[in-house]
């Protein structure tokens, strides 16, 4: 996940020390507001640039043309249409979308390879869209006056909470739990959410789309619930949950309630255009989905960067995560892993500078060695934390290929949990490689593609398909995960090695 960039802002933006009446345009109340629509403006336009930097966009211009004329349409019809707005698609897998004050919206890959047609992506930029127009950035900020936090840290956290990216929401919330705001973003939850619904549903009626669309949308957040609950069962993992940060938040099963009754208001069918789905699935053909090879690809045990040029091998039983700063080997009882990330240059090359200014270490000596042939040094030592106690450090630094040098540290909750994990530490360090003959072989990007539904159903496409699970994730990304079959003959998402 990759919501780094939120916890950076945290610091960057003050309150005003006092607000100014603004006229809400949604509901045409007035109201006290910390942030003014100017600064709505230049605090949107600043995040957006963090924004590209962190998650990149889509390398692919017609995907992005296509998302950026739905927008446009359907911010036209909305409540300030005078806005300069922005639509952008990030190149992340997450089932996320979100929207900065100021008029930018962003819809991740991972959530358009979910959606069935052009009126359900509308439905997700429509709800964005709404909670730009009724200013809930700018509400967000002003709750937060008296907590300390800066206007735009409000208005980003209030994005990251959104139901679309629950995962980075609460990794969020950890790391904002000591703070009473907290607290306060989580009560504009419930009502913001609701009613970025039913304003994305209203958006959808004015730009000729049925509001029913705004019902699949919820479905397929309900279905991502119910697969990521039955993953975890088969992996014998507890069920994940929302968290209590979340807790103000409406259910999937309140917002589809709600929705559904929202669109039942509006009654003229006539008035619809074709929901566009076989324009939506010409549009995603050949979007990568799952990790990107920019960022690196997960297959199983084995990291692929080509990038970069190198791979890793997992121990059996452990997790790989990969974030925007790091990559991590994570055990099985998650008390432990191995960090891997790519020196910057300002810490410098040779293993004694890496050490001492990344480390900073107090104590501790270098061994040279190699790992497949690479050159390296191992640290074994130990630094002062803030309150004095004596903390180890095990660490190797690698000259990699493309002259990069990249740091491997062990880290663990505590002694007997590095001693106990040291083995498979060693293992995944030991793994590390340029990449090989066969790892480029292996470091094949996998892509949406379209295909008529086979006689044999889903489990003939499970069987040409690479991913984990392959008959439940397809019929996941077909919205037909809790049962039924499509027509034989209807275009149906698969995915495919590129």
């Amino acid at each position: 996940m990759r919501y780094w960039w939120s916890v950076a802002l945290v610091s960057s933006a003050l309150l005003v020390a006092c607000g100014t009446n603004v006229v809400n345009p949604v509901t045409g109340q007035t109201e006290r507001s910390a942030m003014s629509e100017e600064a709505e403006l230049a605090e949107g336009a600043k995040g957006h640039q963090q924004v590209l930097q962190e998650y990149g966009v889509v390398k692919n211009p017609e995907l992005q043309a296509y998302v950026n004329a739905l927008g446009q349409k359907l911010a036209a019809q909305s409540h300030r249409s005078q806005l300069q707005w922005h639509f952008t698609v990030l190149d992340s897998p997450e089932i996320n979308a979100f929207a900065l004050p100021g008029g930018y919206v962003y819809v991740t890959r991972g959530i358009m390879a979910y959606m069935e047609s052009e009126a359900d992506l509308a439905g997700v930029i429509g709800h964005e869209i709404g909670h730009v127009t009724a200013r809930h950035g700018a509400q967000r900020a002003t709750s937060q006056q008296n907590a300390g936090l800066g206007v735009f840290a409000a208005s980003v956290l209030g994005a990251v909470a959104e139901a679309y990216g629950v995962t980075g929401a609460g990794q969020l919330a950890g790391q904002v739990s000591q703070n009473v705001a907290a607290g306060y973003i989580a009560s504009y939850g419930r009502e913001q959410e609701l009613q970025a619904d039913g304003l994305g549903a209203e958006y959808l009626y004015r730009t000729r789309y049925d509001p029913r669309n705004m019902i699949d949308v919820i479905k397929v957040l309900k279905n991502q619930e119910l697969f990521a609950a039955d993953q975890a069962k088969a992996e014998g993992r507890p069920a994940p949950a929302k968290g209590d940060w979340l807790a103000s938040h409406p259910s999937n099963d309140q917002r589809l309630e709600t929705i559904t009754r929202l669109a039942a208001q509006y009654q003229s069918k006539d008035r619809y255009n074709d929901e566009g789905r076989a324009r939506y699935l010409q549009a995603i053909s050949n979007m990568n989905f799952g990790d990107s090879p920019d960022q690196g690809l997960v297959r199983g045990r084995n990291f692929y960067h080509e990038p970069l040029g190198l791979a890793l091998t997992a121990p059996a039983g452990w997790y790989i995560q990969n974030d925007a700063e790091q990559l991590a080997f994570i055990n099985t009882a998650r008390d432990a892993a191995l960090l891997v990330r790519v020196v910057p240059a300002q810490a410098g090359k040779a293993p004694a500078d890496v050490v001492r200014n990344l480390l900073k270490p107090t104590q501790g000596k270098l061994e040279a060695t190699t790992i497949n042939g690479l050159q390296a040094s191992r640290f074994t030592g130990a630094r002062s934390n803030a309150n004095g106690t004596t903390v180890a450090l095990e660490a190797t630094v690698v000259s990699g290929p493309g002259d990069r040098v990249y740091l491997l540290q062990s880290t663990a909750k505590d002694a007997n949990a590095l001693a106990r994990a040291r083995a498979g530490l060693r293992e995944a360090e030991g793994s590390f490689r340029a990449l090989t003959t066969a790892d480029k072989a292996a470091a094949r990007p996998w892509v949406i593609k379209s295909v008529p539904y086979p006689k044999g159903g889903f489990a003939e496409l499970a069987r040409t398909s690479p991913i984990a699970r392959p008959e439940q994730q397809l019929r996941l990304i077909n919205g037909f995960y809790g049962g039924g079959e499509p027509t034989p003959g209807q275009l149906v998402k698969v995915v495919l090695p590129q």
